[in-house]
């Protein structure tokens, strides 16, 4: 199938596609939230410009679990914070970060979505010893309550990341055989342990998609060098079905070629081949523009 007969399929069947092609676990940390919100609504005036932000950037969200979901996605992974959040930015944690995060698990549209679309909603990641101790802790406890209350859903997964960076995996990690090994006399498998870490099991990652300077995080034991990695020039919030259905072609169809000999290429595909690789292009390389680093390609 070519890409432009994929763009135009009925949503039902796109989703047929990604499914029979084997259950797809999604790695998706959405970021540049704010920048999305002052671009699309800086020129707005709000009575509570924070509550405006909280409002209408957690509908876009719903918004985006929901294009993943119906498109064929069922399984997703969103790291929501890490450990440079309490270091550095305080300040962003107490106006909009700790309610944020209490949204995902008690906002009547949070709980609404998830109950419609069947989710089973998780966070993994080492979020109580980072929390403990701090004016947050509470959060640990709505977190749970979370897990709690989505644990029969079946239809898709959420997984959100709190804490959830290598360093404190692999404390974690430790931590979890040690536990087992106590409990069981036996040193435990990498399905177990990625069950331990995760509340369940989780299947290695199959596309990433991140936004920003090329990095991938958050995501252990089940990031394993072969997920298909993609990057936005735009923050997260602005990916839309031509976006992601992009995206699904090239991991289902363009990446899943058999390797060519480049003997048997064409005379006139060489020469566009070699005429793109003398164009020096590297990706990954960036720019500032007004304090905020872009991709050189495309140019701006």
């Amino acid at each position: 199938m070519d890409l432009q007969s994929f763009l135009t399929l009925p949503t039902e069947e796109v989703a047929a596609i990604v499914r029979a092609s084997g259950p797809k676990v999604c790695v998706f940390p959405i970021n540049g939230t704010r920048r999305w919100f002052m671009l699309e609504y800086g020129d707005q005036e709000w009575n509570d410009p924070i509550a405006a932000y909280m409002n209408i950037a957690a509908k876009r969200h719903i918004e985006l679990y929901k294009l993943f979901f119906d498109h064929g996605i069922d399984t997703l992974v969103t790291p929501v914070i890490g450990p440079e959040i309490l270091a550095t930015r305080n300040a962003y944690m107490q106006k909009i970060g700790a309610d944020g995060l209490a949204r995902i698990a008690t906002h009547p549209d949070f709980l609404s979505f998830y109950e419609q679309y069947g989710v089973r909603a998780r966070f993994y990641g080492d979020y109580h010893k980072h929390l403990a101790n701090t004016s947050y802790d509470h959060l640990s406890a709505i977190f749970d309550g979370l897990i709690d209350t989505t644990r029969h859903n079946n239809r898709f997964r959420l997984f959100f990341g709190a804490f959830a960076d290598n360093l404190s995996a692999t404390q974690v990690v430790a931590e979890l055989a040690v536990q087992y090994f106590q409990e069981h006399g036996t040193v435990p498998t990498r399905e177990k342990i990625v069950e331990m870490y995760y509340g369940e099991y989780v299947d290695k990652a199959n596309i990433f998609i991140g936004f920003d300077r090329f990095a991938v995080f958050d995501y252990p034991l089940i990031n394993w060098g072969e997920e298909d990695l993609y990057f936005t020039v735009a923050p997260s919030l602005y990916i839309d079905k031509h976006q992601l259905r992009e995206i699904l072609y090239d991991h289902l169809y363009t990446r899943r070629v058999k390797e060519v000999d480049f003997i048997d290429i064409s005379i006139d595909q060489t020469k566009i081949i070699h005429d793109y690789y003398k164009s020096k292009i590297v990706i990954g390389v960036g720019k500032l523009l007004g304090g905020i680093w872009i991709p050189s390609y495309p140019s701006v």
